[in-house]
């Protein structure tokens, strides 16, 4: 089964060569390595001529094809003919050996699959305490694994408004629990969102999908846009073998006001693609859960260290939820 990985890289020149590292010792290894970067500088280009990788091609795009959506879309269009998977991974990852054979195994596992995604195991502390356990107001529990649950999901679940869907699925009022909630458990379980950093599609998904260009830039939620729509045709998997560690480079990231602004924007066009025509109960829990979450970023202003980041991605959050009460 031959498959294509592509790397969208900005201004990532060192992380991406310790990505590469991983991927060169893979026990299945890509047919073909696309990197499109968007990076305004050569050093990127200049770390990848120092270290030589089997397969690879360098694109560098303009600033009218810089973009996460937009380099994924470029990067589509460039992948080989004998191709039958597109593996895509944020340039600030690293792999577990065998990331890629679990990938394929579960294609070939599950042949009616058309997206199977990886797990990030460095960002969560899952304990497994087994069947039947009842957990607490501040544990997510989940097949027989259980975490602690933060501020802003204890809080939910005091005012009614927790998520009532399996980690991963997206409920009618939006606002769901990630990937991240699925536990280290080694299986395989069915989802309709796929993180977009460590995410693979069949080529063939392609010819009638695309990345969206309504995620500028950064691109926040279109890898959660593309998944859904995508889910909306056919099933996707994602497997808690396939590892990989996330390491969250802060170079390449907005400010936090544009990146609160985001968050609300974004997820309210994940919620109407998901259900176009909510109904008021809905809508208001929609509305509800957004303005707990903006409250709960304000008054990190006084329990975080970080007080001018929180007020500042807070106050992004509490436009962006203006523009939408208004339009």
């Amino acid at each position: 089964m031959k498959f294509t990985l592509i790397i969208c890289t900005y201004m990532r020149g060192e992380p991406l060569i310790k990505l590469l590292k991983s991927v060169q010792n893979q026990t299945s290894y890509p047919d073909e390595i696309l990197i499109v970067d968007g990076s305004t500088n050569q050093k990127t280009k200049i770390s990848l001529e120092q270290n030589k990788f089997n397969n690879l091609k360098y694109f560098r795009v303009e600033e009218a094809q810089r973009g996460l959506t937009k380099q994924r879309n470029f990067g589509i269009n460039l992948v080989s003919k004998t191709s039958k998977i597109v593996c895509f991974l944020d340039d600030d990852t690293v792999l577990e050996p065998d990331y890629f054979e679990s990938i394929l195994n579960t294609y070939s596992e599950n042949p009616d699959a058309l997206g199977v995604g990886g797990y990030i195991v460095n960002e969560t502390n899952f304990e497994f305490v087994g069947d039947n356990y009842k957990p607490k107001i501040d544990e997510f529990y989940f097949d027989g694994w259980k975490r602690k649950d933060s501020k802003r999901f204890i809080l939910r679940k005091k005012f009614g408004l927790d998520c009532d869907c399996s980690p991963g699925i997206l409920p009618l009022f939006s606002h769901a629990r990630s990937v991240s909630f699925l536990p280290p458990s080694n299986k395989v379980y069915q989802v309709e969102l796929l993180m977009g950093g460590v995410s693979s599609f069949k080529k063939d998904v392609f010819e009638k999908h695309q990345f969206s260009t309504f995620f500028e830039g950064y691109g926040l939620y279109e890898d959660a846009d593309f998944s859904i729509r995508v889910a909306k045709t056919g099933k996707l998997f994602l497997n808690t073998a396939a590892k990989v560690y996330h390491y969250h480079e802060a170079s390449g990231r907005p400010n936090l006001y544009k990146y609160g602004k985001m968050v609300v924007r974004n997820g309210f066009h994940i919620w109407r693609t998901k259900n176009p025509k909510p109904t008021l109960k809905v809508k208001v829990k929609w509305h509800a859960i957004t303005l707990l979450l903006i409250l709960i970023r304000f008054s990190n202003t006084i329990t975080t260290p970080k007080k001018k980041e929180a007020f500042s991605e807070a106050l992004g959050r509490t436009i962006s939820w203006i523009k939408v009460l208004i339009s």
